[in-house]
């Protein structure tokens, strides 16, 4: 049992580690700005039932999948390092890319367009990326079945968590006012745009250490 607990404790600080969600909030709230409080509830709940799932199905048959369709981790890195790039890229200039955001046209769905944002690039690649994969992926490849069972509570736990600070990020955004949030949503694009980066930067190095 005490082995289980150990375990449990280092999956869920590796996750934490990697997932940041105290880090994502602010990236949250550029994301779901102007959005009301129950379009956003939404959205926080949809991107992390879609982010369990994803991690929920690697953890389980992620080599297999991998396998499946001839997909390496760096490949899988280097295409969401530049996803989450160009993301960062335009909340630098304050603008809105359309993966982020809908058009005016679409605008007249409110529902539908904001959670645009849900799949992508909330659920993935920020939420589940390439590094929450890999490391669902490494904490499920134990000798017996626990393993995978301890990895896939605690990942859920987390979301928990998450939701929790999504949601409540709208005092945040009442505090500071829409200046300020403003001033963010670009300090957090220069933010998603060094990760995006350095996930780039992982993946070409893990491309050249296969073909070496």
């Amino acid at each position: 049992m005490q082995e289980i607990w150990v375990h449990a404790l280092t999956v869920f600080m590796g996750f934490f580690a990697i997932m940041n969600p105290i880090a994502n909030v602010p990236i949250f709230l550029s994301l779901t700005s102007g959005d009301d409080k129950k379009t956003t509830a939404t959205v926080a709940s949809r991107a992390l039932l879609l982010s369990f799932l994803i991690v929920s199905v690697f953890s389980v048959a992620g080599k297999i999948i991998f396998d499946l369709f001839g997909i390496t981790l760096p490949a899988f890195q280097i295409t969401g390092g530049l996803l989450v790039f160009l993301i960062g890229f335009h909340m630098l200039q304050g603008d809105h890319s359309s993966v982020q955001h809908p058009s005016d046209k679409d605008k007249k769905k409110s529902l539908e367009a904001a959670l645009s944002v849900t799949v992508s690039p909330l659920a993935m690649p920020i939420l589940a990326g390439p590094g929450t994969i890999a490391t669902a992926m490494n904490f499920s490849t134990g000798e017996n079945f626990m393993d995978m069972a301890v990895t896939i509570v605690v990942f859920g736990v987390l979301c928990l968590i998450t939701y929790v600070l999504f949601v409540s990020g709208e005092k945040f955004v009442t505090y500071i006012g829409a200046s300020a949030l403003g001033v963010i949503t670009r300090m957090m694009g220069l933010i998603l745009a060094v990760i995006g980066s350095q996930m780039v930067i992982t993946g070409v190095h893990g491309a050249f250490n296969l073909a070496g």
